[in-house]
């Protein structure tokens, strides 16, 4: 199995060392990892800062390569939060560095973060929904250098109030909009570990994404600690089989690597 979500003491919101992550995901009889950490430009809390010191990110990534290269696969990538009037920042990062695999998630929306809860202030859970969902298409139209969308409907996780519309409609639009260009999304088994009764995205949202043609897919726990990682990944292998994939993606050098769900299965 391959676990290519996952953070460390790199990102702000994490404090495991790298190294006990990997021995964690070597403990976990994983083949592979990626480390995926944080950086959310302006992220709209002073407290915390999303962004870390690349050049000692990338030496790390190397010494643990070389440290534990005959028991895992070690993979240096990144987790981007998009904003649309920061997205030159990233195009930027883009040319700067050079990572395996790069997730583009949305954690802020109009300039506010999900976290806080704000976007639902003075808003009905619709009109925050559809604030979100549209946010992402304006940015993923404007922005095309990542390999996944992170957990697309994350804002699920945020409220205790979930819609009863499903927002198909914005959500084939981003499909559609990523789909030809080679990109994919990623299952993001968090979403249970936060209290949903369903990773993310649900499985509705996994249907639709294959109704659209799509079939790059990547499975990741976004694991903090050691005990997260590969959470709940069989039963997503058993899910995401019974939708109708036959594939689960990683990615090296940017480029996919496509893994039989039956051959990967415990």
């Amino acid at each position: 199995m391959f676990d290519v979500h996952m953070h460390s003491h790199f990102s702000a919101d994490c404090n495991v060392s790298m190294e006990n992550m990997v021995i964690g995901a070597i403990e976990k009889k994983l083949k592979g990892i990626c480390f995926t950490e944080h950086i959310d430009y302006e992220y709209p809390d002073d407290s915390i800062i999303f962004e870390f010191d690349l050049k000692a990110y990338d030496q790390e990534i190397k010494r643990l390569q070389d440290k534990y290269k005959t028991e895992i696969q070690i993979h240096k990538g990144v987790e981007i939060g998009v904003q649309p009037h920061i997205l030159q920042l990233y195009e930027t990062l883009m040319d700067e560095e050079r990572f395996d695999f790069v997730i583009c998630s949305m954690h802020t929306t109009d300039r506010k973060s999900l976290h806080y809860k704000e976007i639902f202030e003075g808003r009905t859970v619709e009109e925050a929904f559809e604030l979100y969902y549209t946010e992402f298409l304006s940015c993923i139209k404007n922005f095309k250098r990542f390999n996944v969308l992170g957990h697309v409907d994350l804002i699920k996780r945020y409220t205790d109030q979930p819609s009863k519309l499903l927002f198909h409609d914005v959500m084939t639009e981003i499909f559609n909009e990523i789909i030809p260009y080679g990109k994919g999304i990623e299952l993001n088994t968090s979403g249970v570990r936060y209290g949903l009764s369903h990773a993310l995205p649900s499985e509705d949202v996994l249907k639709l994404y294959k109704a659209c043609g799509g079939e790059i897919i990547t499975l990741g726990s976004d694991a903090h600690r050691e005990t997260d990682l590969a959470f709940q990944f069989n039963e997503s292998l058993e899910l995401l089989a019974s939708i109708g994939f036959k594939y689960v993606t990683t990615f090296e050098n940017q480029q996919p690597i496509f893994h039989k769900i039956d051959e990967m299965k415990r």
